[in-house]
């Protein structure tokens, strides 16, 4: 990896955290609808092994759709994170 190469992953790690400080709430789980007539929006959360469901109505919809989004868009920049550390402490000269 070139220097050239090592800064330029350095200043994507930086834009990263910076995107992730702004992140705000998150929740993991996602909005789904039940009902075949009457449909309702709950929000879905599986822990140790169990559904778990709050009815969220149309009033709180849009905010758990935001903060499961965010949730995800957190999981996206720990994945990038994660494979430009593992680059650059490759190219890290050993002990």
């Amino acid at each position: 990896m070139e220097k050239s190469e090592i800064q330029e992953s350095k200043r994507r790690l930086k834009t990263l955290r910076n995107e992730m400080a702004g992140i705000g709430q998150v929740m993991r789980g996602s909005v789904v609808v039940i009902g075949t007539r009457n449909k309702q929006p709950y929000f879905s959360l599986n822990k140790d092994k169990k559904t778990r469901l709050i009815y969220l109505g149309r009033k709180r919809e849009p905010t758990a759709r935001a903060y499961s989004a965010n949730y995800k868009r957190l999981l996206e920049i720990i994945d990038e994170m994660t494979l430009i550390n593992m680059e650059l402490l490759k190219n890290e000269p050993p002990e």
